[in-house]
């Protein structure tokens, strides 16, 4: 049965693959596009996939800051929010720590309230693995937004709603990702700028998020936190794939960030389920008997290490389709 999708930040690179799918897997009955940002819409609305199914599509000029303009654009007849909008960046987030608590806080306040007005069905919103155990503001923020939505399912009553979070590691040459500018650095330079040489990082690709992200929407009961089982790269294997011969300038690790990622810190894996191919950290509030196993699920202790030759390959394949 077709759905009708609304998505905050619509515009952004994990909206435009989401939409992509949607319109490829043909079920959703329609697409509502939230964002503050009119020529990114106006980009995206001239897409051709978009022109070709322009009669699915409505386009909401709005900030998530702005529970009025959500409460105009959120209608009764939607059926599955995804809530991707935030503020990203960790150097721009530390120097505007109030404006980062206003998007990414409080507009995932507004984001529920209005989605409880309106007895949405599904909500479920995207987080990042800054969110365990956060160091910097901006995973700061994102923990206290995972907080808000699993919690929503506690004061709901008898709504219908269900509240969920997705929460995975970098996504593949996302804007402002570390493999785009390494490729810039090595087109216009001898050298690339590193942080740490121990570095690591989880790693996905935008088609995986994408399709993790639609699995869990069917799979959500409310409350929980899923986790794709993803494999992560060590920084300098990267630099190496791009080309081994590059000279490497170590600027040291910037405020708020961290040299190795965590998914599940060690204080959630007492609440967490392990399915195969990803994780689910299920709500406190929920009397869970589980086996108790402490571990955390990080970047460095990670069982699967992308290598050289298959880090190749995929920034082959993300050049290609860019």
């Amino acid at each position: 049965m077709k759905k009708t999708y609304f998505i905050t930040g619509g515009t952004g690179s994990f909206s435009k693959n989401f939409i992509e799918i949607l319109l490829k897997k043909k079920i959703a009955k329609k697409i509502i596009i939230f964002s503050r940002d009119e020529f990114k819409q106006f980009e995206l609305k001239n897409l051709k996939l978009i022109q070709e199914n322009l009669k699915l599509f409505r386009f909401f000029i709005g900030d998530v800051r702005d529970k009025d303009r959500l409460r105009a654009a959120i209608n009764e007849e939607v059926d599955i929010v995804v809530h991707t909008a935030a503020l990203k960046q960790v150097p721009a987030t530390e120097y505007n720590p109030f404006e980062t608590v206003k998007t990414n806080i409080m507009g995932a306040q507004n984001v529920i309230e209005v989605c409880l007005e309106k007895n949405i069905s599904k909500v479920i919103a995207l987080s990042t693995d800054k969110a365990a155990a956060p160091i910097n503001l901006y995973g700061a923020t994102k923990l206290v937004s995972d907080k808000l939505f699993t919690s929503a399912n506690i004061f709901k009553g008898k709504k219908r709603c269900k509240f969920s979070v997705v929460r995975y590691g970098n996504v593949m040459g996302s804007r402002g990702s570390v493999i785009p500018l390494f490729l810039k650095q090595n087109r216009i330079q001898d050298y690339v700028t590193v942080t740490d040489k121990d570095m690591t990082r989880f790693n996905i690709t935008l088609d995986e998020s994408v399709k993790f992200v639609l699995k869990c929407i069917d799979q959500m009961e409310g409350g929980e936190i899923f986790i794709p089982k993803m494999p992560s790269y060590k920084i300098l294997d990267l630099i190496k794939a791009i080309n081994k011969n590059l000279k490497i300038k170590y600027i040291g690790i910037r405020a708020g960030e961290k040299l190795h990622e965590e998914l599940v810190c060690e204080s959630d894996s007492l609440n967490t389920i392990d399915k195969r191919d990803h994780y689910v950290i299920l709500p406190s509030y929920k009397k869970t008997q589980l086996k108790r196993k402490i571990f955390s699920y990080n970047s460095r202790n990670n069982k699967n290490f992308l290598s050289i030759k298959k880090l190749q390959l995929l920034i082959s394949s993300f050049q290609s389709e860019n």
